[in-house]
């Protein structure tokens, strides 16, 4: 054991204890707290609080702690990535999105507990992201990305779902921030089982994973059935993890801090990582759970303290990201299968165009009303054409401007899966709306758009400073975005969850919505997405070189360092246009950029265009749907944005790398 270790653990140890005796004593004194075993009906209000909520929620946040630290030490080891989680692997979001499925939609489920429900998201997260991985050799920058963009997806229908059912909202937006509120000690005695057992299987994978780590060939020839540890290993990780959500809900980021401030304190051995990770995990969430109850003190509790922990994920991906080991080789568009080039892709391109506009044309002249679906006579048409115009405009400006975001970031990163979520300006953005709605007391569309606009430049700036300090291959870049996203995400629920009403406001425009949307706003988003179009094909020739790899870029002589900064720029204005008027939409940045490699758009500036016209055709079907889906109510567009998206999504991961 290092001297850092033998120093900072006691100190640690203590300062978690100390604020916990000081929140306790604001509750009662300490010669009034009761004695063990705790008997009901001898105590008075405060010492039934003291025993059955405040000592509860002490030792649960060590146990949880614990739980998560482990979870996280164990998934970096088997998968040899510090940067995994179960928060950037998506397991969480996984479990938390079944939990919020079945709580709305089949309570029913639940009368044998949240355990075999979260058991079932969390493993089938962990299921996707490893399939994923195996495509491509575990490559830790590529699991990250992949688990990140699964828990943004299982994020969004979860928030959709509980956007659309309104009674349940306050409650399952604390819920899903993780809050450690206890009225018993049954949950502190499923955890204790469960770190237990958890224990006692990671001592007997240690082996297995100390010879693991020796790399898969090694491994192998030593006689080490490389799969059936990986999957055991991983199982294990997720019960951990999948225990802590079904208990309290989304607590994000003990997994990874934990195992890295070990190894930041000098423990370098495997079973070292091993030991120390699920005490610094329970120390760190114990101190961040006395931090908001101290908080709630001073003016009551409505702050869940995985919205407190989730502060962490951001600055800390960021630090690590330098020491990240493996890439995603250039190239790796080729993953989405081999898509044949077209000689004369006009024809095509004034299809999509003749397509777009018999698409608007359609949605303004059929509709439903009380009776059934109609189609409007011509009168009926002119007087509804300027209700609708503006709506129509304004999503196919931002399905536009989100697909030319995606399609400049998977050609600047090399990456697949690389998409405008991900860059951590729609994070930022959707930051910059709420601080606008708690800050101002009556705000007006203007300050909202200022705020919008003003949150995405801070995100777009944070990446900028990042990348500009250091010579890092594109997808971290990548990564840097999903960094600035995990800390915008986690302020965000900070402040939804403190219980204000306003949190609905919030929620409805991330789900996203085009129905407040001017004929100016509309006009103006849709000139701000073709200036980007032109400015996408000026840049034509950095966009065909730059997926060659750094190497050859450089060697033709472009300025590499300019045009990664230009081109984050330009893929950053992109999705801020459209997130300033609509909402942070999800998918059609990853969904329309492939969609037209498919269909033989190969050449940037064919690519772009294409890119562009079907963002524009996704995201007029969606806001249709959004409108006609649930009449005469409307429905969150970004609900159905998200399902159009989530399945292509799901295919294209799931496909073998070529």
């Amino acid at each position: 054991m290092t001297r850092s270790i033998r120093m900072i653990l006691p100190v640690a140890a203590v300062l978690a204890i100390g604020l916990w005796l000081l929140d306790a004593r604001q509750m009662l004194p300490m010669a009034d707290w009761p004695a063990w075993p705790f008997d009901a009906q001898a105590m008075s209000l405060e010492q039934i609080l003291m025993a059955f909520g405040m000592m509860p929620r002490g030792t649960i946040a060590l146990l949880a702690g614990a739980l998560l630290g482990l979870s996280g030490a164990i998934l970096q080891v088997v998968l040899r990535n510090p940067v995994a989680d179960p928060t950037t692997l998506g397991i969480s979001a996984g479990a938390q999105l079944t939990l919020v499925m079945a709580t709305i939609l089949a309570p029913g489920l639940l009368d044998h507990g949240r355990w075999p429900i979260a058991m079932i998201g969390a493993a089938s997260a962990a299921g996707l992201v490893l399939a994923i991985g195996a495509a491509r050799a575990f490559a830790p920058v590529t699991m990250v990305i992949a688990g990140m963009l699964v828990g943004m997806t299982a994020s969004a229908v979860a928030t959709a779902i509980t956007l659309a059912q309104g009674e349940y909202l306050l409650s399952l937006v604390i819920w899903n921030g993780g809050s450690l509120v206890q009225q018993d000690w049954s949950g502190v005695r499923t955890l204790a089982l469960v770190l237990i057992a958890g224990g006692i299987a990671a001592a007997m994978l240690a082996r297995p994973l100390r010879v693991l780590s020796l790399g898969v060939e090694g491994a192998a020839g030593l006689g080490l059935n490389v799969a059936l540890i990986r999957l055991l290993a991983v199982g294990v990780a997720v019960v951990l993890a999948a225990a802590v959500s079904a208990e309290l809900g989304l607590i994000a980021f003990i997994g990874l801090a934990a195992p890295a401030l070990a190894r930041s304190m000098g423990a370098r051995n495997l079973y070292h990582v091993l030991a120390l990770s699920p005490v610094i995990g329970a120390l760190l969430l114990s101190i961040c759970d006395s931090l908001v109850m101290a908080i709630a003190g001073q003016g009551g509790e409505m702050f869940p303290t995985g919205a407190l922990t989730g502060l962490i994920g951001g600055p800390l991906l960021l630090w690590l990201l330098p020491r990240l080991r493996g890439s995603t080789p250039p190239g790796t568009e080729k993953g989405d299968g081999t898509a044949r080039r077209r000689d004369r892709a006009a024809p095509l391109l004034i299809g999509l165009v003749a397509l777009l506009i018999a698409m608007a044309v359609v949605m303004v002249w059929i509709g439903r009303v009380p009776g059934g679906w109609a189609v409007l006579d011509w009168a009926s048409f002119q007087a509804f054409l300027p209700m609708r115009l503006p709506r129509l405009i304004a999503a196919a400006a931002a399905g536009a401007a989100l697909a030319l975001a995606g399609a400049i970031l998977q050609r600047l990163t090399a990456n697949p899966l690389a998409s405008p979520e991900v860059l951590g300006v729609s994070g930022g953005a959707s930051l910059g709306y709420a601080a606008v709605i708690y800050l101002v007391a009556m705000p007006t569309a203007a300050a909202l758009t200022m705020g919008t606009m003003a949150g995405g430049a801070v995100a777009l700036a944070l990446i900028g400073m990042f990348v500009s300090q250091r010579d890092m291959p594109p997808e971290r870049v990548l990564l840097a975005g999903i960094a600035v996203s995990a800390l915008a995400a986690a302020v965000l629920s900070a402040i939804m969850a403190v219980g204000d009403a306003r949190a609905w406001a919030v929620l409805s425009w991330l789900s996203g919505s085009s129905s407040v949307v001017t004929m100016m706003g509309a006009l103006g988003l849709a000139m701000v997405a073709g200036l980007l179009w032109i400015a996408a094909l000026a840049a034509r020739r950095w966009l065909d070189i730059l997926p060659l790899g750094y190497g050859v870029a450089g060697g033709l002589g472009l300025p590499l360092r300019r045009a990664r900064m230009l081109l984050i720029l330009l893929a950053g204005m992109a999705t801020g246009a459209a997130t300033v008027l609509v909402g942070p939409l999800s998918f059609v940045g990853l969904m329309a950029p492939h969609v037209a490699r498919r269909l033989g758009l190969a050449r940037p500036a064919d690519h772009v265009t294409g890119s562009a016209l079907i963002g524009a055709c996704l995201m007029l079907a969606a806001d249709f749907g959004a409108r006609m889906a649930g009449f005469p109510y409307e429905l969150p567009l970004g609900l159905f944005a998200s399902l159009i998206g989530a399945p292509w999504l799901i295919w294209l991961m799931m496909r073998s790398q070529k």
